[in-house]
């Protein structure tokens, strides 16, 4: 499976932020700051009523993943497969009040597995790509990162500020213009902040560590990056102690994807209409918002 630049760089960067974060349990399940819970965002139609598909002889879902890309699926201290991915594939199985198996696969085996009959369907944050449309089934998305800003919390640029209230971030391209903004090169948050705040001045850093290391000394105004990425540094101790976020969120599909579904074989039609009824039923429920919020302590929205 080929990855893109921008998909390559948030799965590296995401490992090495495990080190980082706070509030992991021996569970694998993070603990919230003590914050306004974030906002939960939906990816279904509120006024979509589908039926329940005929589930026919569908007895178990044998489910694919992978064990190295926190917090959506990764190995717990005492070896145990976790993370929000996997959580949902549990709770789909439940709705359908079918059996559920989760594996982990190596990445570069998932989608091969699948075409083999190893597996019934891989769970593990793929990018709906056109590529990826052309060999499997997909579901509809059940996740979206969007880009976000990311600013110093005691010196971010602002605007309309009072002494009753807090700055509040200018991240408008007016705001930003002839501002410093770290960003990693050849991403898509690259091009975007080229493209749409042509005023700000880019400084391209190899990766997110030292765009970051950046943001926190105080030698950039701003870092423009993967939203979940960001999430999930902004709930380590280094930092929540420095940042925060700031405008957006950034969802424009053609630079930073159609979102994440779940792979299938284009021979199981049933297969996926019943995964796509159960999505919708977690999120009518409340269920996914509660994955959503168990993972994402620092939402990216």
């Amino acid at each position: 499976m080929i990855l893109s630049p921008t998909a390559t760089f948030c799965r590296a960067a995401l490992r090495a932020l495990l080190v980082l974060v706070v509030g992991y349990t021996v569970a694998g399940v993070p603990v919230a700051r003590a914050e306004p819970a974030p906002f939960v965002p939906s990816f279904w139609d509120p006024a979509q009523r589908p039926d329940k598909p005929d589930l026919g002889g569908l007895r178990v879902i044998r489910f694919m993943t992978e064990d190295d890309y926190p917090p959506m699926h990764f190995l717990t201290e005492d070896g145990r497969l976790a993370g929000f991915n996997v959580d949902l594939a549990r709770a789909l199985c439940e709705e359908l009040a079918v059996a559920c198996t989760v594996q982990a696969r190596r990445w570069d085996t998932l989608l091969p597995s699948l075409a083999e009959g190893r597996g019934d369907a891989v769970l593990a944050s793929l990018r709906a790509t056109p590529t990826l449309r052309r060999d499997f089934a997909l579901t509809a998305a059940y996740l979206r990162t969007p880009a976000r800003f990311a600013v110093r919390t005691a010196v971010a640029p602002a605007v309309g500020a009072s002494a009753a209230a807090p700055a509040t971030p200018d991240v408008s391209p007016r705001g930003l213009a002839g501002r410093s903004v770290a960003v990693v090169e050849n991403t898509a948050h690259a091009a975007y902040l080229a493209a749409f705040f042509p005023a700000a001045q880019a400084k391209v850093f190899s990766d997110l560590d030292t765009a970051r290391d950046a943001l926190r000394r105080g030698e950039v105004d701003a870092l423009f990056g993967d939203g979940l990425t960001l999430a999930v540094w902004l709930n380590s101790t280094e930092g929540a102690a420095c940042c925060t976020f700031a405008g957006g969120p950034y969802t424009e599909s053609r630079y930073f994807g159609e979102g994440v579904a779940i792979a299938l074989r284009r021979s199981e039609p049933v297969l996926r209409r019943a995964l796509d009824w159960a999505l919708w039923r977690l999120a009518q429920k409340g269920t996914y918002a509660e994955l959503y919020l168990r993972y994402f302590p620092v939402g990216f929205y």
